[in-house]
């Protein structure tokens, strides 16, 4: 391998276009574009404007010796096969969040992947790069703020009028998207959230399917999910929203954080334990608590933080922090196997609600689960069942 990683984009759309945007600009200086693979001939355009070799089939290019590694922004389903076929012949694979549209496709990826350890596989979370998210993951870790209580998550910026979906014949769809807001816009929120608060156990769901879209999978999601040891928390998720709310709340025994808008943070630490705080105030300072007269300085101390964001700078940082672990210089900051978290979480929240019931994640039944997607599927009529 050279200075710089070449990387092959299968999938020349939004996204990749994005990245050979990116690279081509010199955003990620220890990367260039090695190739540029599409279905559409027509994108050979673009890949003869930058210089780089263009294939219509993706194993071509793998096999091409021209890419070091490979980035899939190609729809859900492709993602572990492709990311399977890359590393089986050599080539770091990038996938595309998420990593698979269900627990079993995600694990054969992520497990073939461990049989490679000579190889970097990544998934695409870009949110993780936010300095504001690792910092508060920073904070909830070393227990500063004491143990969580409660978290909730709304997260309805995702307004998607009803053209959008009518752009490719698998959006929306089960059988070539593999759902709706969940595995397509809320994927970074479902890693986040988890990365930040750690893993659920169980969750029990109201999901809208087709509420305020014509189309078959879901546009309005409300999640409960049980932490353990008393700790719950919601997550709120919809496309029809269209002001739109992106609001993170963490509440612990020490101390609360409120993230708006994912660049704004206030952090509230109180002087000890809540409940410490409860059990040692007297008569005369609840009287004053609540006729106003009650210093709350005396209880607490409030921080505001705001991050802002620049276009472009978290989805180059991965690609910059993919290369460099490529390179044996750091480790990745999303490992491909953290992707198996926000899948089971989407796919549980979808079995909830299909069955009515809470739905264990620590043992999630994944052969239940993929027994009502092809129900699903096969009701479509237009897609191959999976397996």
């Amino acid at each position: 391998m050279g200075d710089t990683v070449r990387l092959g984009i299968i999938g020349l759309g939004a996204e990749g276009g994005m990245y050979a945007k990116l690279i081509s600009e010199g955003k990620v200086p220890t990367m260039t574009i090695g190739a540029i693979c599409d279905i559409l001939p027509e994108k050979k355009q673009a890949a003869d404007d930058l210089g780089v070799p263009f294939f219509t089939d993706y194993t071509e290019m793998v096999a091409s010796g021209e890419v070091d590694a490979v980035v899939t922004t190609v729809p859900h389903y492709l993602h572990p096969e492709m990311g399977i076929h890359a590393l089986e012949h050599g080539v770091h694979a990038l996938v595309e969040k998420p990593v698979g549209v269900y627990t079993k496709q995600a694990r054969e990826l992520i497990d073939f992947a461990a049989s490679k350890p000579d190889l970097q596989f990544g998934v695409f979370f870009n949110q993780r790069t936010n300095p504001l998210y690792q910092d508060l993951r920073e904070l909830i870790s070393s227990g500063e703020l004491g143990k969580l209580r409660h978290t909730s998550w709304t997260i309805t910026t995702w307004w998607r009028p009803q053209p959008y979906y009518a752009q490719s014949a698998w959006r929306a769809t089960w059988g070539g998207e593999g759902g709706g807001v969940l595995v397509n816009q809320a994927p970074h929120q479902l890693d986040l959230w988890q990365w930040v608060c750690g893993v659920p156990r169980s969750v029990f769901a109201k999901v809208g399917y087709g509420f305020r879209r014509d189309i078959a999978v879901e546009d309005e999601v409300n999640a409960l999910v049980d932490f353990g040891e008393g700790a719950t928390g919601s997550f709120i998720t919809c496309v029809h929203d269209l002001p739109g709310t992106d609001r993170l709340e963490i509440l612990c025994d020490r101390g609360k954080v409120v993230v708006d808008d994912s660049n704004t943070v206030t952090i509230t630490r109180l002087v000890q334990d809540e409940k410490e705080l409860s059990a040692s105030m007297d008569v005369d300072a609840v009287r004053r608590l609540f006729t106003g007269q009650l210093d709350r300085a005396e209880l607490m101390t409030t921080e505001t933080k705001d991050y802002g964001s620049v276009w472009g700078a978290q989805h180059a940082e991965v690609l910059r922090n993919f290369a460099a672990a490529v390179r044996g210089e750091e480790e990745l900051l999303a490992p491909g196997a953290d992707g198996i978290h926000g899948v089971r979480l989407a796919n549980a929240i979808h079995l909830s609600s299909w069955l009515g019931r809470e739905v264990s994640i620590e043992n999630f039944d994944e052969d239940t689960y993929l027994s009502e997607l092809n129900a699903r599927i096969t009701a479509e009529g237009t897609f191959e069942t999976r397996s």
